[in-house]
């Protein structure tokens, strides 16, 4: 089973349209394990509407909290107790699309980070990064994380508009694979996601 866990360099970066648009390509599972913040919907429905996929590779979370803060925060406000073996990888027979929770230090409890779940599991990890003012800081600080840990970085991402030397120079500090930049799509469907990924992301 090859297993990909796409994170980002902060919330809200487009990590879900990068995640939707991978498991798509590759016809794989979809799996995120703590969605916190579900109205109107989570990630795993806007996936579905994204990917192309049946419904039958889009799994359930393993928690699905209703408050859209950090997943430690979001678990104590629903009264939630987030337990570590709750959150082994699924066992598919395919490809697994595992998308994290905001950034790499987002605790997903009081003793335990995103970054360190991923480190548990030990599989390769896609950096989403903005292409804008403050990615180069955001981006290698990421990537020296991922490292500190061990961890194989696949590649980083780029979302947004074109900079041309954010795109150079961070996979060059970074010592990291580039794999593409998808750029904003509008509008944004699953037809238009397929087409703007095959174009701009290198997955082979």
């Amino acid at each position: 089973m090859s297993v990909f866990i796409v994170t980002g360099t902060d919330t809200d970066i487009g990590k879900t349209v990068l995640a939707a648009g991978l498991a798509g390509a590759l016809g794989a599972y979809y799996w995120k394990p703590v969605q916190a913040g579900v109205d109107p919907h989570g990630d795993r429905e806007r996936v579905a509407a994204l990917s192309g996929l049946p419904a039958s590779r889009i799994l359930p979370e393993a928690y699905r909290l209703t408050t859209p803060a950090s997943p430690h925060l979001a678990a104590r406000i629903d009264g939630v107790q987030i337990e570590l073996d709750r959150l082994a990888l699924p066992q598919v027979d395919g490809p697994l699309v595992v998308e994290g929770a905001g950034g790499l230090m987002v605790p997903v409890s009081e003793t335990l980070l995103m970054i360190d779940l991923f480190a548990h599991w030990g599989v390769p990890v896609i950096l989403c990064a903005r292409t804008g003012l403050g990615t180069i800081n955001h981006s290698l600080l990421s990537i020296e994380a991922l490292r500190a840990r061990g961890m194989e970085i696949a590649g980083i991402a780029f979302i947004g508009d074109a900079h041309d030397e954010n795109e150079r120079i961070i996979p060059a500090l970074g010592k990291v694979r580039n794999l593409g930049r998808l750029p904003l799509i509008d509008p944004l469907n699953a037809d238009t996601l397929k087409d703007a990924f095959a174009a701009s992301i290198r997955i082979a």
